[in-house]
């Protein structure tokens, strides 16, 4: 019996509001239409350990304030988990991970947004990662008033309270996204997909990246 290739795994970045989650479904649903097994996940989150971190990390509204410190090991402990228990396992029997943020969210919100050191980060990822690095990350760009009102109108709709990182002010939104800017010059893997324009459009841009990824493209 031959040893099934390994998956791919495809990240999925962004600011607030800028469709990662309609994306991925689309995704999702393009791949298992040409009979790829695809694996949708989320960061922080994924496992039932990973997920319980994220509810304490995301949604509660502590009476005291979370250092940036513990935010950083917090997200860390998560994936560690995560990787674990879902990611490399799904990678090494040929499935295709999407996962909705990974560790350039981490740079982006805590390294430039929360503005601890970058070494720190890294650290970090060399210990939890072991040299996993997404294949392909998609990164989804609007402008930060587009985002910022569409994600706190998702919240409204369903009844829910903005999460802790939604609540941040303008200048921290800023940071995260020269976070992402700058990440897109250290690594070639990163697709820039124009979010703000209509969703038509911007699946067009997305089935464009996953036709390079089909085995047998050029890329």
């Amino acid at each position: 019996m031959t040893k099934p290739q390994a998956g791919l795994f495809i990240t999925f970045e962004g600011g607030e509001g800028v469709g990662k989650s309609t994306n991925i479904a689309f995704c999702a649903e393009w791949l298992r239409a040409r009979g790829i097994e695809v694996v949708v996940t989320r960061e922080p989150g994924g496992t039932d350990i990973a997920e319980t971190i994220r509810e304490r990390l995301l949604k509660a509204h502590h009476a005291e304030t979370m250092q940036p410190l513990t935010e950083l090991l917090l997200v860390f402990a998560a994936r560690a988990q995560h990787l674990q228990a879902l990611i490399q396992p799904a990678l090494a029997r040929g499935a295709w991970v999407l996962c909705d943020r990974f560790t350039d969210s981490t740079i982006a919100y805590q390294g430039f947004g929360r503005q601890l050191p970058l070494a720190q980060i890294e650290q970090l990822k060399a210990l939890v990662q072991q040299g996993l690095e997404p294949d392909c990350t998609l990164l989804l760009e609007a402008p930060l008033a587009v985002g910022m009102g569409r994600a706190r109108g998702r919240a409204d709709q369903a009844g829910e309270a903005v999460d802790r990182f939604e609540q941040e002010q303008l200048d921290f939104f800023e940071r995260v996204q020269q976070g992402f800017d700058w990440l897109t010059t250290q690594h070639e893997r990163f697709r820039r997909i124009d979010a703000a324009q209509p969703l038509t459009a911007v699946q067009q841009q997305i089935e464009q990246v996953l036709l390079t990824l089909l085995p047998g493209a050029d890329s």
